[in-house]
This record gives C-alpha cells, structure tokens and sequence, in this order.
C-alpha cells in the first residue's frame, strides 16, 4: 500500500475549516478523511448525513461559508412547504441541500452502502478527496436532558445546546465496524490527524467504532491533534456541556487526557501555551500556534504547520 497519504478523523465545521486549509497545502488526493456519521438522522423520510455533507460541500467549493454549512446561495422553498407538514422543520434543511438527501436515500434504497454513496456524492460534486464515513451501520446520538432524551440534532438546532447534559448515548455503536481499509489506512497513514471537533460526539464516536482507539493506539507517533478548547471555551457547539458531563475539565487539558491513550501529538492555541508543560507530563508532544481559523490564510498557516511538524 502507497504510504504517502494522510487520515483525518473529522466531523463537524470545524473540521471542515481545518481540511479546507489542508487541500490548499497537500494534493487533496491524499487525504483520507473518516468521518463522524453519529449525528445522522432521519427526517421528512430522507436520510441526513449532516457532517459528511458539511465536509461533501467545503471540498467541493460549494458550502456556504458564513454558516459554515449548506449550499452557498441556498434557497428554502421546499422547507417552507415541509414545516406545513412536519414538526421538525427546525432542521435546516435548504433546496439544494434537500437535493443530496433525495439521492442517498434513494441509493440507500436501492442496496448501496453508506461508503459507496458517499463515494458517488463526491464524484458527482467534484470531490478530490477520499470520504468515508466511520462505519456503515446505523448509529445515532442521543442527548438526556432534565426535559427528556432527544437526538442530537435536536439538541444542537432546536434547542441550541441550552439544556444541562445528563447522559449521552451512541445507539447502535456497539454493532459498529469500521469500513473496509480503514484499519490498514490508520496504520500506514503518513499522518494522521484528528481535527479539532467536538472530542465527545464527534472524534468520541469514531473512536467508539471497533477496532478504530485500538489501531490509533498503535500509531501514537504520527497521531496529531489540533484542541477544539481555547482558554476553557469552546470555539462553536457543546463540547463543554459534554466534557462535563463525562467529568472531563473543560480546558485543552481534558481534551488531551480524553485522547491520551493515543495521541502523540497534541497543537494547543497560543493563549493556552502555559498549560503546554501539564499536557506534556500527559507524555504528549505539545506545540503552540494560533489556532483560531477566522480566514482561509489562517486555515492554511495552521495546516502548514502540522504538515512540517
């Protein structure tokens, strides 16, 4: 197996903004990026992939940027019409968008895997790099709140990460496995490098899927981290809601910690560079840089320097 490439475990915006800068420095080809499907869900009988499409969409110069998801330049008609008959019309789903869901539920209906149509949604979008999602068995998130258990969708969109979180649950995880090569791709990777997404329900549920913590374990060296968490915030989304609900500190440190069985490497944002000697008795490599991608310059800096790390 050529051994030039690169894997990324991703999910999520700010995933995407981190692979965005590492398409402009290495050939796009040579990323392989496994990708969360936790948060996959069903609605308006169509099945959503919501971190696959927001990657789909970045590498294929058509996300919207400002969001950070979704087409540029969408339009809402059809959910206009939806929300008359469902009530999750809280889910933003645009025209376009709408257009992706159709097709995958379509192949998924006519046999395809969840690889193979991710695979025929790249290509018909131009899509250089190789997508797959963690595995192709159905798995979900779910969020107890003190109001009750919902999906997570939900949790981040309708009721915008506000509740208290008492327990997070990845239904169907256990009869996870990864798709085929992913295994083989952890271990000959030249890098690999986990994004810096939610470490709970984004990178916590690939980890989650069989075999995939053991075969990072293996590979410690050339595994590389960007923190999600500057000075004990989180940048976008309820990674401090879920840090503390599994006891984790709310900090770079916890982050570190929660991946320490694997990680060799570990990039923490330049307000953070005092707590560099903490993560380092973790027997973690840690290097310091501004990590805050507002521009696709910063995006490219920060990609720049995990590829001459």
């Amino acid at each position: 197996m050529n051994k030039n490439f690169y894997v990324i475990l991703a999910g999520g915006v700010g995933a995407a903004k981190l692979i965005e800068g590492l398409a402009n420095v290495v050939d796009p080809e040579l990323l392989k990026i496994i990708i969360n499907t936790g948060d996959d869900i069903e609605l308006f009988g169509l099945k959503i992939c919501p971190d696959l499409d927001i990657i789909t969409y970045t590498l294929a110069n058509l996300v919207d940027k400002e969001k950070g998801w979704g087409f540029k330049n969408e339009t809402f008609n059809c959910l206009s019409i939806l929300k008359r008959y469902y009530n999750t019309g809280w889910f933003n789903a645009g025209d376009c968008d709408l257009a992706t869901h159709i097709y995958r539920t379509d192949l998924f209906k006519q046999g395809f895997s969840k690889d193979e149509i991710t695979t025929r949604i790249c290509q018909n979008l131009g899509v250089k790099s190789h997508l797959i999602p963690m595995c192709n068995e159905d798995v979900q998130t779910f969020i107890t709140t003190p109001s009750g258990t919902m999906h997570f969708e939900e949790y981040f969109i309708k009721h915008q990460c506000k509740p208290e979180v008492l327990k997070i649950h990845f239904e169907g995880i256990e009869n996870s496995i990864p798709v085929e090569n992913v295994l083989k791709y952890i271990e000959n990777a030249k890098k690999i490098i986990i994004c810096p997404s939610n470490p709970i329900v984004s990178i916590g549920t690939i980890l989650q899927v069989n075999g995939i913590k053991k075969a990072l374990s293996k590979v410690k060296d050339k595994t590389y981290s960007v923190s999600p968490i500057i000075e004990g915030a989180t940048i976008k989304g309820p990674a401090d809601k879920l840090m503390k609900c599994i006891g984790l500190e709310v900090s770079c440190i916890g982050v570190a910690k929660f991946y320490q069985d694997f990680l060799g490497h570990f990039i923490i944002d330049n307000k953070d560079c005092i707590l560099k000697p903490k993560i380092e008795e973790l027997g973690i490599k840690t290097y310091c840089f501004d990590t805050l991608m507002v521009n696709l310059r910063k995006k490219i800096e920060l990609a720049k320097f995990i590829m001459e790390l």
